[in-house]
């Protein structure tokens, strides 16, 4: 088995997110707290280990495959405008709040990878960008009771 770049660093990624988890059960449990000081490092270490298995799995499949496939066509300018998405998101955030600020992430992210041609796809574009900021404001503010950001102009 020979396994590229994309594979050895997926085999080291994973190694060390085992060991990791492995440290993390050992941090004390504290009786009175519901969810111990390990409890979230332990979830960010397993999809760690779940994506870097997955990238040694596809870069050893891939070696496999013949090479007919064409070579990706390098897209900068999309990427210097994801950034300024982004870089918009962030200078904007504290102004507009988060559930504004992450709608409009969302929608011109997703506009901007793919621009949508027809209503319907105007509307699901909307409904994915509010959907994923109503689902994000409820887990983090419901669930885990972290506050997020107000906005100064808006007060939402």
């Amino acid at each position: 088995m020979s396994l590229g770049r994309d594979g050895v660093v997926g085999l080291i990624l994973l190694a060390i997110s085992l060991a990791l988890f492995v440290q993390s059960l050992s941090l004390p449990y504290l009786p009175l707290v519901p969810v111990g000081p390990g409890f979230y490092p332990r979830i960010v270490l397993a999809f760690l280990a779940l994506a870097s298995a997955a990238l040694v799995i596809q870069d050893w499949r891939k070696r496999g495959a013949p090479a007919t496939a064409p070579a990706a066509r390098r897209n900068y300018p999309l990427v210097l405008l994801l950034f300024g998405i982004v870089a918009a998101y962030v200078l904007l955030l504290p102004f507009i709040g988060f559930r504004i600020a992450t709608a409009l992430f969302v929608a011109a992210a997703q506009a901007a990878l793919d621009p949508p041609r027809s209503p319907r796809q105007w509307a699901v574009l909307a409904a994915v960008a509010l959907a994923t900021t109503a689902v994000t404001y409820l887990a983090f503010e419901n669930y885990l009771m972290v506050l997020l950001p107000r906005g100064t102009w808006t007060g939402w």
